[in-house]
């Protein structure tokens, strides 16, 4: 059986290496943390028990660095703190809930579960004072923090447009028909101003559908003038640059492209989301909400040092 649902939840025990010699490092609040406590949480790091990672502290920057390990271990008392303050302790009926989900999600029994702890030399009574805590903590942030972050379409768009650096995250696909004036069937000024001419026409009330087949010179020739449905991009450019300025139903023209003088008409347009847009817009959105998380997180901690007693030998 693996060991991938303690990548979350297991907390293995506390190394057999001697006691480091107790002495007051900080207290908090009334709360006392020794030089013993910051060993034996270091040892945990060290033998690869999983410390609660809703703080988001790097492993091995805390291993690396006492001070921040140090701080770690004060934000962490900061938050049970606020647990205590606002009555969110957890009932032991809530934990077996949240036991029996992590078996279901793991497809294991209860048995297995405690076997695989023992393995570990964990006692399951400290694995389950192991969640009781975490869920309380991840109570205070819901409340505090993760409630109140707010990521908007608009903002998922705005990101991968800045990222990808395009100009929208969505593109418009037209249904078009047209009148052509062909290139070649007579003098450019000529073809210039009989187009003006039938486009008045239409200006004025006429019905584009029997206007088109009077005077449309397109050799493939569909009833009303239809020429096709088109995504943004694959158009010729003057046309497409016409039809961003037309509403449905509405005539354009006369437009010269290289095979003549167009009178056009956009039947209807639609929204359509890149595909690239698309595939990535819930990541980004993940990515958004953990900037967020972070920042508003950090904040929060901020406010509670200001707010709490914290002396540091």
């Amino acid at each position: 059986m693996t060991n991938l649902f303690f990548s979350l939840f297991l907390l293995v025990s506390p190394s057999a290496n001697a006691e480091t010699t107790e002495g007051i490092v900080a207290i908090i609040n009334g709360t006392i943390i020794t030089k013993s406590d910051v060993s034996k949480y270091k040892d945990r790091l060290k033998t690869g028990s999983i410390v609660d990672d809703l703080l988001g502290s790097n492993t091995d920057v805390l291993l690396k660095d006492e001070k921040a390990l140090l701080k770690h271990m004060i934000d962490e008392h900061l938050v049970d703190d606020e647990v205590k303050k606002q009555n969110l302790n957890v009932t032991i009926e809530r934990v077996e809930q949240e036991v029996n989900s992590i078996q279901s999600r793991n497809n294991i029994s209860r048995d297995q579960l405690q076997e695989a702890l023992k393995r570990e030399g964990t006692r399951f009574s400290d694995y389950q004072e192991f969640i009781k805590k975490r869920l309380e903590r991840q109570s205070v942030i819901e409340k505090a923090i993760t409630s109140k972050i707010k990521i908007s379409d608009e903002d998922v768009v705005a990101a991968y447009e800045a990222k990808n650096k395009v100009d929208s995250a969505t593109s418009f696909e037209f249904k078009v028909a047209h009148i052509l004036f062909r290139e070649g069937k007579r003098s450019d000024e000529e073809q210039k101003k009989k187009a003006l001419m039938v486009f008045e026409k239409v200006k004025n009330g006429g019905n584009f559908d029997a206007l088109a087949s009077q005077y449309s010179e397109d050799p493939n020739f569909n009833e009303g003038g239809f020429l096709g449905s088109f995504k943004q991009g694959e158009f010729l450019k003057p046309l497409e640059e016409e039809l961003k300025n037309l509403s449905p139903n509405e005539v354009g023209g006369p437009v010269k492209t290289k095979l003549g003088y167009h009178i056009i008409k956009l039947l209807e347009r639609h929204i359509i989301a890149d595909p690239n847009f698309e595939k990535r817009k819930e990541s980004i959105r993940g990515e958004l909400y953990q900037k967020a998380f972070v920042k508003q997180f950090q904040f929060w901690l901020d406010q509670k040092r200001q707010e709490a007693f914290i002396r540091m030998n």
